[in-house]
């Protein structure tokens, strides 16, 4: 599913029009999006939790010369699914 089915999904689900869909759905990942930048859990009942892992930096190696290389520490976001998605995913 693209952003395009996901907003034509919702203008459907709701009557509205596919534009004021569109600024929903936005609106809705944006919040997301600003709440995982400020490294806040978002939980949405039913269907899961987004939150930003921290990962250190760590030494790496070049698969094709095996030469060491240092890895930056980064952030990662990680989602786990709540179990109302995953019953319906395993249905």
């Amino acid at each position: 599913m693209t952003l395009d089915d996901l907003n034509q999904a919702v203008a459907n689900a709701t009557g509205t029009t596919k534009a004021g869909a569109a600024k929903s759905v936005q609106a809705v990942l944006a919040s997301i999006q600003e709440a995982l930048t400020k490294k806040e859990k978002v939980s949405i009942a039913g269907f899961g939790v987004f939150e930003t892992v921290d990962r250190p930096a760590r030494d790496g190696r070049n698969p094709q010369t095996g030469q060491t290389i240092k890895i930056a520490a980064s952030t990662a976001i990680k989602f786990k699914p709540g179990k109302t998605l995953r019953d319906k995913v395993n249905a």
